[in-house]
């Protein structure tokens, strides 16, 4: 399906121009965006998994999903284009029109419209491994860290991150967002866009553009 996609429709593997693809103002922000790749977000879950990508060449396909989800629609909305690459990039078994279509299914512009529907960037480690062993084993510096904090590190005392041997924000970073801010913020853009997008579609046009929004203008 994925080649059919690729084959049949115009500029599949861009937002512009691709007419399946939902036109989405997303941020343009290369620090956002070199956080997420270089697995400084602050965030254990999110960056263990990069941490995995960089060294392995491969993720579980919700890890995937995860990293995808927390780039772009979860947490910092940045375009999904920039995400793709780095896959690309990285994984052993990247596939130019199953990397594409899973990008734009997980940034909910195509094929996938539940976008308020988001993985937790804290929430979904703690679901499938409550100890956080995935995480101590990625990112070695938290590996003193007891589960209770272990997703939320920022959160633990200054004597558990003594003990620990880990300051947050020396030693590991601080998130780069908040989470429960930004997601509810990314719902409200996204619900514009895709407003925008339903009443040019019942227009018939078909040269929608990326509507102006105060996601331009960036900031939590």
């Amino acid at each position: 399906f994925n080649y059919h996609c690729a084959k049949g429709i115009p500029n599949f593997h861009c937002m512009e121009g691709n007419p399946i693809c939902r036109q989405i103002p997303w941020l343009d922000e290369d620090e956002m965006l070199d956080a997420w790749k270089c697995a400084k977000t602050g965030y254990p879950w999110i960056d263990a998994l990069m941490k995995q990508l960089h060294q392995w060449g491969w993720v579980h396909h919700l890890g995937r999903h995860c990293l995808a989800c927390f780039l772009t629609r979860g947490d910092l909305f940045q375009h999904w284009e920039k995400g793709r690459d780095v896959f690309d990039y990285y994984l052993i078994d990247a596939d130019p029109s199953i990397n594409s279509f899973n990008w734009q299914w997980l940034s909910a512009s195509a094929f996938f419209s539940q976008y308020f529907r988001v993985y937790g960037p804290v929430s979904f480690g703690k679901k499938y491994d409550k100890e956080g062993k995935f995480v101590k084993h990625f990112l070695p510096e938290l590996q003193n860290f007891p589960a209770k904090y272990i997703y939320e590190p920022w959160k633990a005392p200054i004597e558990v991150q003594q003990k620990a041997k880990c300051i947050i924000g020396e030693d590991y970073p601080n998130p780069i967002v908040d989470h429960d801010i930004v997601s509810k913020r990314n719902m409200g853009w996204m619900k514009q866009a895709y407003d925008a997008h339903k009443a040019v579609s019942s227009t018939g046009n078909k040269q929608e553009k990326p509507i102006k929004t105060e996601a331009k203008t960036g900031g939590s």
